[in-house]
């Protein structure tokens, strides 16, 4: 269990934010295997103050998702107050400040921001301590080990972001150079739980439950963050491991979840989390094949009641 302020997160392992893939259906689904905590997608400050409807569909979540953080990205300590603001008048239980997006359209773009911004310890300090004073829900911060690994100035970024009033750092173990290459190094995240005076959640390469539990003990960490290890697998969250038929049944959930927050279009959404449940089936590629190509829900209900009579039947689909 984390307290942080008034917030309880009842639970150590909790889901990332992951760009495309963790709207508000999926976080209802985590949440439903036992995460412990959800994050919405990464939400730009200026898209929140100007009111783009992209943007603020980002922002959108269900009672069912609690406890759910809304994270913000951006560089200008005064629009990121404002767009906190906002957040917070939207009722979620966290603002997470994005700091460890290591896309070029947020570190270089006009946001200038994501990890970009651990390039800058006294900006870190400028937009965290910004939006702390502007909002009363607590704030965390995600961030990586450094720029590359000659610049892992994690030590002062840590400090800039504790002297701000930041209430939770989740530390992803690569550096911005990385992006998603190679291993996330836990050594250093130990090493920045140990440093820290707030709670401190671990992230990377954490593809089982089991994996899950290994990272926490190793980095004494107060929680994990799981992230692309749950895609087309909630039961990461819990440690069960599902048949055939309930995954079919899991992926007629979630397709229904999607067609009645986008209509017709959620059935377009939901063919790249279709490629992600099947892995493992017989004759994955097959089936794949068909999935990615279903418009309607009624082609989807089709396809999924055929997998799963199958599945009934005791056959891997095949």
């Amino acid at each position: 269990m984390i307290r942080i302020r008034n917030l309880v997160i009842d639970g150590q392992c909790v889901m990332a934010p992951l760009a495309g893939y963790t709207d508000s259906p999926f976080r209802r689904i985590v949440r439903k295997h036992g995460a412990a905590m959800t994050v919405t997608e990464l939400a730009s400050a200026d898209g929140i103050i100007r009111g783009i409807p992209k943007t603020m569909q980002i922002l959108r979540f269900h009672d069912s998702e609690r406890p759910v953080s809304i994270q913000v990205f951006g560089n200008n300590p005064g629009i990121m107050a404002e767009a906190a603001r906002v957040v917070e008048s939207l009722g979620p239980d966290c603002i997470d400040i994005n700091m460890g997006c290591p896309a070029p359209k947020v570190c270089r773009g006009g946001e200038g921001a994501g990890s970009a911004l651990l390039r800058d310890p006294a900006q870190v300090f400028a937009v965290v301590n910004a939006v702390v004073r502007s909002v009363s829900l607590p704030v965390s911060a995600k961030i990586r080990i450094g720029w590359d690994d000659r610049q892992k100035n994690y030590a002062e970024i840590v400090r800039a972001l504790e002297s701000a009033g930041i209430s939770m750092i989740t530390v992803h173990g690569r550096t911005v150079h990385q992006k998603y290459t190679g291993m996330a190094d836990w050594s250093v995240i130990r090493e920045i739980k140990e440093m820290a005076s707030v709670p401190v959640i671990g992230n990377g390469d954490i593809g089982s439950h089991d994996e899950a539990i290994a990272r926490l003990r190793e980095s004494g960490c107060d929680a994990v963050m799981v992230g692309r290890g749950a895609l087309g697998n909630p039961w990461i969250f819990s440690g069960t491991v599902p048949d055939w038929t309930t995954r079919v049944d899991q992926m007629r959930d979630h397709c229904r979840l999607m067609v009645d927050l986008y209509g017709d279009y959620g059935v377009i959404l939901m063919r790249k989390h279709f490629s992600k449940y099947i892995h493992g089936f017989r004759h994955a590629s097959r089936w794949r094949e068909r999935l990615i190509r279903v418009t309607t829900p009624d082609q989807a209900r089709v396809l999924l009641e055929s997998m799963r009579e199958m599945c009934l039947e005791g056959l891997p689909p095949g």
